[in-house]
């Protein structure tokens, strides 16, 4: 299983417009983030999480050929609102995309964009995506997908376990029933903001209190402000990293939860 950070910044990306703080202005790639997304490829299959904003500069700096599903995370602008993107893979490849969500993220989405699942034949468009509602454990391309109740401020988001591996961006709190279903893992890559408090987000501290209780081999974290410098990843636990974007992971242990039953 592969994973690309197309995304790892926060909803302004980084620099953030009208900014000049070192973070902004600093000549480090690692430093420029677009917003929060993540590909997973697995055995050719395409799994794309989050349609961010930055959706069509993501797809074509890292050369993606198509896109097999899409998973949806929560309705906040910063990770839904470049899904009409997913126009320029449906007129080469004819295709209808399933996605996958929550019944209150796709009863969002689907009414705030209709057209995208059913089409507007006065403007020429047909559907390109096809909403499958989650609440338990499903099959994609022979892996499990496990959808991951998380909270989020006032509100709430999905996090992802694919195999060995979880995404989970957005959220202040993992519940219990969540996080007894995140042992084992081979990589976390988590949500860490920054460094100072947010009522919706983990801070960095924050998240790697997450980190000592899961105690999973690699961690990832990502979704940061300009408050966050890359090379500040020298300044964490061994295992523990900042994201940036390009980032590519694999594991070789993937597969090792496919089967289980949850």
């Amino acid at each position: 299983m592969k994973i690309t950070i197309l995304g790892s910044g926060t909803s302004t990306g980084v620099p953030m417009v009208g900014c000049h703080c070192p973070v902004c202005t600093s000549f480090d790639p690692k430093d420029t983030r677009t917003r929060a997304s993540i590909l997973v490829e697995i055995a050719g299959k395409f799994i794309l999480i989050d349609t961010s904003p930055d959706l069509r500069r993501q797809a074509l700096e890292n050369a993606i050929p198509h896109i097999d599903a899409v998973l949806f995370t929560h309705t906040h602008a910063d990770h839904i609102n470049g899904i009409d993107d997913l126009r320029g893979f449906h007129l080469l490849h004819k295709r209808v995309i399933p996605c996958y969500g929550s019944k209150e993220t796709l009863d969002m989405i689907t009414r705030n964009f209709s057209y995208i699942f059913t089409g507007a034949s006065q403007g020429g468009y047909t559907p390109l995506l096809e909403p499958h509602q989650v609440s338990g454990a499903f099959h994609l391309f022979g892996q499990t997908i496990l959808p991951l109740p998380l909270v989020h401020g006032y509100s709430y988001s999905t996090g992802y376990r694919i195999g060995a591996i979880a995404y989970l961006t957005d959220c202040s709190r993992i519940p219990d029933t969540s996080m007894h279903l995140l042992s084992g893992l081979d990589i976390l890559i988590l949500d860490a903001l920054r460094y100072t408090p947010h009522i919706s987000h983990f801070n960095i501290e924050e998240s790697l209190k997450v980190v000592e209780a899961l105690k999973p081999r690699r961690t990832i974290l990502t979704h940061l402000t300009h408050e966050v410098a890359h090379r500040d990843s020298e300044k964490l636990p061994p295992g523990v990293e900042l994201a940036y974007d390009g980032m590519i992971l694999e594991s070789n242990i993937a597969s090792m939860t496919a089967n289980r039953q949850w």
